[in-house]
C-alpha cells in the first residue's frame, strides 16, 4: 500500500488509471485493484470513469487521492522514512 500511496501521491491532482499505476507500483492486478477500492471505500481516494480517447475503446476507471488521502500518503511516508521502512517509488 506504501508503493500506491507514494505513486498517487507523486501526482495529487492528476487522474491515474489502474494500467500505469501496475507499471509504476510493480503492483499485480489482483493486488491493485482491491487495495483501489478498498481505499475509495474508505474515502482516500476518488474513483471515476473516463470516456475513451479514441472511438472504439473502453471508458477507463482513474484515481487520484482526496485531501484525506494525501494526508495519510504524508504521514505513512514520513513514518516509513522515519523508520527505516522503504517506500518504492518508480
Amino acid at each position: 500500500m506504501l508503493a500506491l500511496l507514494a505513486a498517487l501521491s507523486a501526482r495529487t491532482q492528476q487522474w491515474r488509471y489502474g494500467y500505469d499505476l501496475m507499471k509504476e507500483t510493480g503492483l499485480q492486478s489482483g493486488t491493485l485493484y482491491p487495495l483501489l477500492m478498498r481505499m475509495a471505500d474508505q474515502e482516500l481516494v476518488e474513483a471515476e470513469w473516463h470516456a475513451p480517447e479514441r472511438p472504439g475503446l473502453p471508458a477507463r476507471h482513474a484515481y487520484r487521492l482526496t485531501a484525506t488521502g494525501a494526508v495519510l500518503a504524508r504521514e505513512a511516508t514520513a513514518s516509513a522514512q522515519i523508520s527505516g521502512g522503504r517506500v518504492a517509488t518508480a
